[in-house]
């Protein structure tokens, strides 16, 4: 959670505030995190790094269906998990779809006059 916090500090940089939400599972909140939310919050860290507020959004316990991205591991969970007989076979069905969405990622991509060039047709 904090290198997210990190990224998003960055990448919002110039902006007011920025909501940190996440679901009630005991390991998204750590007093590590607290303590990092405090220490980007502070006026004189904001001035000098020009980063927004971060204010914590933290969504109810048992509501998972308003946290978006686990239907995305429910999904993993269907597809890799169950489907998996041995840890071995598990690294490689995950490994398999990272190679698959980012090839389709690159291939998307590709400037056209390269996939003119090379004879290939859309």
């Amino acid at each position: 959670m904090i290198k997210l916090l990190e990224i998003l500090l960055i990448q919002y940089r110039g902006q007011q505030k920025i909501f940190f939400s996440w679901d009630a599972a005991s390991w998204h909140a750590s007093k590590k995190l607290y303590k990092k939310i405090q220490e980007v919050n502070d006026e004189i860290y904001r001035s000098e790094n020009k980063t927004p507020i971060v204010e914590l959004a933290p969504l109810p316990s048992s509501a998972q269906f308003l946290n978006v991205i686990e239907s995305v591991f429910s999904g993993l969970a269907k597809a890799i998990i169950h489907n998996s007989d041995t840890v071995q076979r598990m690294n490689v069905n995950v490994l398999l779809i990272f190679i698959s969405k980012n090839a389709m990622n690159i291939l998307l991509h590709i400037p056209k006059r390269l996939v003119i060039k090379s004879g290939v047709k859309n």
